[in-house]
């Protein structure tokens, strides 16, 4: 019994150590961690259950069958992140590289299969070189069986990808197909070709960094949601991050003791509008001083950012932010910030997390570039994700609020369910300066001047609006943290179903 206790322990050691120390050492010279390092700041101390340690490759082509290293290029397993049970998987690049196998993929999709039972979030932590060349096609069939639980598990668990190395070709699609994924800035990149390809194919010549890297993704391209300075940050903020979402769609969202007063007063907030309607305040200020104790996790803060997205809490429960930022282009709506906005928002409805919305919206961007890069489409992708939401939505307009953006802002119109609005507020078709222009077209600049101070008495206030039932109550802004609390309360049993369909058919 004894020897077979020993041979067991031998046999751990044996597979912990990777692809062996030379290798382990070259991973942290680059200033990266190991795949087992990794899931040690993750994880909660000593609750790492491994599944699948000693797995192997299954490969006897060129010569592959000589080398065989239990676990064969991923860790997998559960543990928990602050006492909340999740599953992992940690792909390994001391052994070939990470790159993916058919027994590799099978080890990530058993753990996915698991969290769909059971209902845990999926977190991948991603660091190969792709498919495992020497296994073919089998290595591609692997790659497709992950993706197909991607797909099922999507608004089924909440699935979070880091990239923390390299993630090339297929292996870019399973990431692209979770709900987040950060990015680790100078030791990360994801591209479907490299730069290799790209000169061979298009003469440019590019770097890695600028073709694929964490600042690319979180500015330019949206594909990644946040950047971090090195493994162990992102791996922290992860474990900030997951503690705002539900386990489940089947579960509720999360509970966090505050000692933040749910009635707190802000007066401050009270002269947060500036008496000019062209200068620009920083919208983070309310969501900071509506949330609990100002912890706000913003996503997607490097890309669109005319538009904020991101979790809070009010009374210690997860709340979903979309809120207009009047400092970045007025904080109009535009092609990227309706898609950030949207997929957002549709994250927020599969997994039941309430919605509040805080609007200061011009309208949409004009121009050639906008319209020909589809607009109508990507604008229609916010109003559809607001109006098929059922989740509670509670919307406060502090400022502008004109034209289409008006309607698309989780209006009264979309089934919001609470739509208050500031005494500052201007709900309009649109400014009244252009208004005046075009029904007043040919007259004097006196009599344009006149009909403008008239049409802003008239309409550059929220009463109108409140008259017609379109907004719930004009509110104080001091009180705007107790009555989104008070709202929340109210609609904690809130029940809407769409009609039966099989799926929509969201503008893509």
């Amino acid at each position: 019994m004894s020897s077979t206790i020993a041979e067991l322990a031998r046999r751990r050691e044996a597979a912990k150590l990777g692809g062996g120390e030379k290798r382990i050492a070259a991973q942290h010279a680059k200033g990266k961690l190991t795949a087992r390092e990794r899931l040690s700041v993750l994880l909660d101390e000593g609750s790492f259950e491994e599944l699948d340690m000693f797995v192997e490759h299954n490969c006897v082509d060129f010569g592959m069958q000589d080398t065989v290293i239990p676990g064969d290029g991923v860790v997998t397993g559960t543990g928990t992140i602050n006492g909340r049970l999740v599953c992992v998987f940690s792909q390994d690049f001391t052994v070939f590289g990470g790159s993916l196998s058919e027994r590799h993929a099978q080890k990530i999709c058993k753990v996915m299969d698991l969290a769909m039972k059971i209902g845990a979030p999926v977190i991948g932590l991603n660091d190969s070189g792709g498919a495992r060349i020497q296994e073919g096609v089998a290595s591609l069939g692997g790659y497709a069986e992950v993706f197909q639980r991607n797909v099922l598990a999507s608004g089924v668990v909440p699935q979070i990808s880091l990239i923390m190395g390299p993630c090339a070709g297929g292996a870019v699609y399973s990431p692209a197909m979770t709900d987040f994924i950060f990015m680790v800035k100078d030791s990360s990149y994801m591209f479907v070709t490299g730069p290799d390809v790209v000169k061979t194919v298009t003469n440019e010549v590019v770097t890695q960094e600028a073709l694929g890297g964490a600042v690319t993704h979180t500015t330019k391209t949206s594909v990644a949601d946040n950047a971090f300075n090195d493994d162990i940050e992102a791996l922290l903020a992860a474990r900030d991050f997951v503690d705002f979402l539900p386990a489940s769609n089947r579960e509720s969202v999360p509970e966090r003791p505050t000692a933040d007063p749910w009635d707190r007063i802000e007066n401050s907030l009270d002269t947060l509008i500036p008496a000019s309607a062209n200068q620009p305040y920083d919208m983070h200020e309310l969501i900071r001083k509506t949330v609990d104790e100002g912890d706000f996790f913003e996503v997607q803060p490097g890309h669109a950012g005319n538009i904020i997205v991101g979790f809070g809490r009010i009374e210690g429960r997860t709340v979903g932010v979309v809120a207009n930022q009047p400092m970045v282009l007025a904080g109009v709506l535009d092609i990227n910030s309706s898609k950030k906005a949207a997929r957002f928002v549709r994250f927020c409805d599969a997994f039941e997390i309430p919605i509040v919305t805080f609007v200061d919206v011009p309208g949409f961007l004009p121009g050639t570039a906008q319209e020909h890069n589809g607009i109508i489409k990507h604008g229609a992708k916010l109003l559809f994700a607001y109006a098929e939401a059922t989740v509670p939505k509670i919307t406060v307009i502090t400022r502008k609020a004109y034209g289409g953006a008006y309607d698309v802002m989780a209006s009264k119109h979309l089934r919001g369910d609470l739509n208050y609005a500031w005494p500052t507020a201007e709900i309009a078709v649109m400014g009244a300066k252009g208004a005046v222009e075009i029904i007043f077209r040919g007259r004097t600049p006196e009599e344009i001047a006149e009909r403008t101070a008239e049409y802003e008495a008239r309409f550059a206030n929220p009463f109108v609006a409140a008259s017609k039932g379109f907004i719930d109550e004009v509110i104080q802004p001091h009180s705007t943290r107790r009555r989104i609390a008070l709202g929340l309360r109210k609609l904690r049993g809130k029940q809407l179903e769409n009609p039966w369909k099989k799926h929509d058919n969201i503008p893509l």
